[in-house]
């Protein structure tokens, strides 16, 4: 198992609390996939596109796909990088762009999985996202700071079993936390 720096949150949930004020933001659940002192890329899991699925994406890049694979959906995965595909994923991690996030749980972006997706012979659970939630040195830290997120493990069950517009209470929930209590105190500190 590799040591970790401990106060690094990849492998961990940030929840945005209720006063989160970017809307890019408001009441997301963002899986971080890598923190370091140089700065953070995470994931967006409960924002699915509302005119996107995976046809789209398979067609702006002309990859040939089954029709079952067309209509899975496509998240929305954060403002940065948004012409980018990121996709986050169960085993198997032997993709060429493959980060762990944790033992179970790996990030790609590259197109030999992409295709392998398109062919339904990908891994079987997965997230496909355009674009991801980027900070830079010391901004995630800051905005932990001044509250704007809760920090949880990462629960895979939440990303791949809940409905992704129940994701944000789902994890609230797992926390120990109310989302109503939660909603009805911010701002009253």
């Amino acid at each position: 198992m590799e040591m970790m720096d401990s106060s690094s949150l990849k492998g961990q949930f940030l929840i945005a609390m209720p006063n989160m004020k970017d809307s890019n933001f408001t009441q997301t659940v963002i899986c971080i996939c890598e923190h370091t002192p140089q700065g953070a890329v995470g994931i967006v899991i409960n924002r699915i596109h509302p005119q996107l699925m995976a046809k789209n994406v398979y067609d702006e890049i002309r990859m040939e796909y089954s029709p079952q694979s067309a209509s899975i959906p496509v998240y929305v995965g954060g403002p940065v990088r948004m012409g980018e595909i990121f996709i986050l994923h169960r085993k198997p991690f032997k993709w060429k762009g493959c980060l762990m996030v944790t033992s179970t749980l790996a990030m790609s972006n590259t197109t030999d999985i992409l295709s392998e997706i398109a062919q339904e012979r990908g891994p079987a659970s997965y997230l496909l996202s355009l674009g991801c939630a980027g900070w830079g040195p010391g901004q995630l830290d800051a905005e932990i700071q001044d509250n704007v997120w809760l920090t949880s493990e990462i629960w895979e069950d939440v990303i791949f079993d809940v409905q992704a517009d129940l994701r944000w209470n789902a994890a609230l929930k797992k926390l120990g936390v109310n989302p109503l209590l939660l909603s009805s105190i911010a701002g009253h500190a």
